[in-house]
């Protein structure tokens, strides 16, 4: 791996760059931000909060860690590498291609993309999630004496990064906020994001609710500001075995709180489940 933390950062108060010294990230006007010793830098004021611990649970976090780690999404993560891999090589070969990886879970899609590029890439990596739990499980992964990447607690719709000072950005099924990924992406910057295709989970879904929804497709207006470069369909099947593995599953997604209590109680009874996976794959470039 030949990658950086991104440092570009910007001052979640006033939108002022932010400079390192030692431990503390400060701005000119003198607000400072501490770096925890898992690694993590917290810059989600609480204003910007909606409430006292927002995003993923600590319990979510976890199933999500153990099922990406077991790979089951790895051709998704392997298409998005491509693209992002395709735009950095042509760049000039010396220069270092960001990428921010916008409601970054645990950090999986950015470890496999450090894993997919070639030594004589340089990347500088940011990874940001408005849940602290999923900041410090993507921390706790990496080394604190060569840190793959800079890990943020953040929102997506106050993104406290410097304007026009990424190369890409990725929104992996999560809150896109277009406005401010235009803001923070260089002319000619990429934005990948990945979202869930009709049929997706189709399996589980009839399992813990008592009926479906018809599927309807929409076409999807191209962002503000964003061209359209790319649109594919990753769609395969899966097949989880044992309880545990689908439980983690379940909790993983909003289903886990949508489903009734007898839905979840069917989903536990399961030793083994055939799933699709079906997701759309959107490439944007900044104008």
């Amino acid at each position: 791996m030949n990658s950086t933390p991104f440092q570009l950062l910007a001052c979640p108060l006033d939108g002022e760059p932010l400079n390192l010294a030692g431990s503390t990230w400060r701005c000119s006007a003198g607000h400072s931000f501490d770096v925890a010793k898992q690694g993590y830098v917290n810059l989600l004021p609480v204003q910007q909060k909606r409430s006292a611990d927002p995003g993923d649970s600590k319990l979510m976090v976890a199933a999500r860690q153990r099922f990406l780690e077991a790979g089951y999404y790895q051709p998704i993560a392997q298409a998005v590498s491509k693209h992002l891999i395709s735009h950095a090589e042509a760049q000039p070969a010396s220069s270092l291609f960001s990428c921010l990886d916008a409601g970054c879970g645990e950090g999986y899609y950015l470890r496999e993309l450090s894993r997919a590029v070639s030594n004589s890439r340089p990347l500088s990596l940011l990874g940001l999630d408005i849940s602290k739990w999923a900041v410090l499980s993507a921390a706790r992964q990496d080394d604190k004496k060569s840190p793959l990447c800079r890990w943020v607690v953040g929102s997506n719709a106050h993104l406290p990064v410097q304007a026009k000072t990424l190369d890409s950005v990725l929104c992996m099924f999560g809150f896109p906020v277009h406005h401010e990924f235009a803001r923070v992406l260089k002319p000619g910057g990429l934005l990948v994001q990945v979202e869930a295709g009709v049929g997706h989970l189709r399996e589980l879904r009839e399992v813990i609710y008592p009926t479906l929804k018809p599927d309807t497709t929409s076409e999807r207006e191209v962002p503000e500001g964003f061209t359209q470069l790319h649109t594919e369909s990753l769609n395969y099947q899966i097949t989880l075995e044992g309880q545990a593995l689908i439980g983690d599953l379940l909790t993983m997604t909003p289903h886990l709180y949508r489903a009734s209590q007898e839905g979840r109680a069917r989903a536990a009874t399961l030793d083994e489940l055939t799933l699709t996976v079906d997701a759309k794959l959107m490439v944007y470039e900044r104008k």
